[in-house]
């Protein structure tokens, strides 16, 4: 199959960051790598890329719209290409890769308001990272995508 005939899912990405400057993370249940993740998902056809963002965070995390703050977005999508060999394995085979929104949050809350024990678990562990460290935890197909991310919210970001 030509990759290249296949689109881009859209797709919204959540930096969460919290009040130490440290960012979320979640291992996905999916997956027995030791790759961790930010919160990202699908946009519904009609939704808007940041309700998108709030709603995958809170069924992801199980965090209420009331917990965060948008703190900034980046400008531009960000692709990524999946590996061949996983093309047709994931999403019904709809998809060469994601065309990702990316929004940065502050989260207001407490670690009790973080539950990743949701109606549709994605994470089967997370924990707060230090942003520097995010591209060496995800998996390798999307390290660069991680790295366009720290670059766009840099100025944010606690050094």
């Amino acid at each position: 199959m030509d990759k290249t005939l296949l689109p881009y899912r859209p797709c919204a990405g959540v930096m969460l960051l919290n009040r130490e400057g440290r960012v979320f993370v979640g291992q996905r249940l999916d997956s027995m790598l030791e790759a961790w993740q930010m919160p990202q998902g699908g946009i519904d056809p009609g939704e808007a890329p940041i309700d998108a963002a709030v709603r995958e965070l809170r069924e992801e995390t199980g965090i209420a719209a009331d917990k965060v703050r948008l703190v900034a977005e980046l400008p531009d999508e960000l692709l990524y290409d999946l590996p061949d060999d996983m093309i047709g394995r994931i999403w019904k085979g709809k998809w060469r890769g994601q065309r990702q929104r990316w929004f940065l949050f502050a989260f207001e809350g407490t670690d009790a308001d973080i539950d990743i024990v949701t109606p549709e678990p994605e994470f089967r562990a997370w924990r707060w990272s230090d942003p520097a460290d995010l591209p060496s935890m995800i998996v390798p197909f999307k390290r660069s995508l991680y790295e366009a991310v720290l670059a766009g919210f840099a100025d944010h970001l606690r050094r």
